[in-house]
C-alpha cells in the first residue's frame, strides 16, 4: 500500500514554518521583563518549575497543527503500486429471449433461470469488458446500455422475468435494438450474443436483416438455441390448477446459423444448462483480444485522520494556553 497525494503543492505552505519558527525564537529572547535587583544569589538554590519546561509546548502544538492541517489540505490517498497487467477491451451485448416459452423445464429449475443465471456467470468472468442488456419477446427493448457497472447489471439481469413485454418471439426486433447499442462504439471487438429458444413470428424487422445490419457495423454475433431435443415438460394453466405437459421443442436452426454464419459468429445448440455453461465459456475463450494496459487500484481518501489530528493539536493548545500555561502581560 503506497500513499499518494492528490494536491502535493500544498506542501509549499510548509515553508511559512521557517518565519513562524524565526518569529517565535526572537519574540522569546526580547519578551522578559527587566527588574533591577542588588543580587541573584537568594534565587540560586530555587529549582526550575514544570512549566518552565512546558512553556513552549503550546507553539509546538501550533506547528503540528498547522502540519497536519496542510497534509490534509494535499489529500493523501491510499493505492497500490501501478501494475501492467493483461486484459480485454471489448464490448458486448447479450440478447435475451423472454417468450413465454423460456419458462419450459428442460432446465434446472427452467430456462430463463438457468439462462440469467450462466449469463451472470458470464459477466462477472469479464471485468474488463463493457456489457449490455436487451431483452425480448413479441418487441424488444434495452435493459442495460453497455457498462463497465457489472453489479447494477446483474441485478437487471436478475429481475427479468418473462411477462415483461408482450409475447412472442421478435428475433430480428431482439438483434437489431442490440446493434443500435453497439453501432456506435469505438472498440475494436463488438460482438452480440443472441439466445432464443424458438422461431421468430413477431417484429417488424426480420432477423437477416438485423444479421447483415451487423455485418455492416463490424459485430460479430453469436447465436445459441436453447431447448431440449423433442419435447420438453412445459406449466399450463388449465382449470384444474396449473399441471406439467410436454410440448414440442421448435427452433429455427437454420436461420440461427446463417445470421452467425453472416457476422463471421458461431451458433451453437444447448439441450441443458450444463451445455449452455460450455457454451458461454467457449465464447469467453473465443473473444480474448489481449491487450497490455496499465491499471490502478481504486484511491482511497486518507485526509480525515490528518484532519482530526490537526484538530486535536490546535485544542490541546487552546486548553494549555488559558488554564496550566497561561501567562499574564
Amino acid at each position: 500500500m503506497n500513499y499518494t497525494f492528490l494536491h502535493p503543492n500544498y506542501f509549499y505552505l510548509l515553508l511559512l514554518l521557517i518565519p513562524m519558527i524565526a518569529w517565535y525564537i526572537w519574540k522569546q529572547k526580547t519578551a522578559y521583563a527587566s527588574l533591577q535587583i542588588s543580587t541573584l544569589r537568594g534565587f540560586a538554590s530555587l529549582k526550575k518549575s514544570k512549566k518552565t519546561y512546558l512553556r513552549h509546548l503550546p507553539f509546538a502544538l501550533r506547528c503540528l497543527t498547522i502540519i497536519f492541517l496542510i497534509i490534509a489540505l494535499a489529500r493523501p490517498q491510499s493505492t497500490n503500486r501501478l501494475q501492467n497487467v493483461t486484459t480485454e477491451g471489448i464490448d458486448i451485448m447479450i440478447s435475451l429471449d423472454i417468450s413465454g416459452s423460456m419458462l419450459a423445464m428442460d432446465f434446472e429449475p427452467n430456462r430463463m433461470e438457468a439462462a440469467k443465471e450462466v449469463a451472470i456467470d458470464f459477466i462477472r468472468m469479464r471485468p474488463h469488458d463493457r456489457i449490455g442488456l436487451t431483452i425480448f419477446a413479441g418487441e424488444a427493448f434495452t435493459l442495460s446500455p453497455l457498462t463497465l457497472d457489472h453489479s447494477v447489471l446483474i441485478n437487471l439481469m436478475q429481475d427479468v422475468r418473462t411477462g415483461m413485454v408482450e409475447d412472442g418471439t421478435a428475433i430480428g426486433m431482439g438483434l437489431a435494438a442490440a446493434v443500435n447499442r453497439l453501432k456506435d462504439s469505438d472498440s475494436k471487438s463488438k460482438v452480440i450474443i443472441l439466445l432464443s429458444d424458438g422461431e421468430n413470428n413477431r417484429g417488424q424487422i426480420a432477423p437477416l436483416t438485423a444479421a447483415e445490419i451487423a455485418r455492416t457495423f463490424g459485430i460479430r454475433v453469436y447465436t445459441v438455441g436453447v431447448g431440449s431435443i423433442g419435447t420438453a415438460p412445459f406449466p399450463v394453466n388449465t382449470v384444474f390448477g396449473t399441471q406439467i405437459q410436454d410440448v414440442e421443442v421448435r427452433i429455427d436452426e437454420d436461420m440461427l446459423t446463417e445470421i452467425a454464419n453472416l457476422t463471421g459468429g458461431k451458433y451453437f445448440r444447448a439441450t441443458d444448462r450444463s451445455g449452455l455453461d460450455a457454451i458461454y465459456r467457449e465464447i469467453d475463450e473465443l473473444e480474448r483480444h489481449q491487450i497490455e494496459v496499465q491499471e490502478y487500484t481504486r484511491h482511497s481518501e486518507e485526509f480525515l485522520p490528518f484532519a482530526l489530528l490537526a484538530m486535536l493539536f490546535l485544542l490541546t493548545e487552546i486548553l494549555l494556553r488559558n488554564t496550566v500555561l497561561r501567562t499574564l502581560p
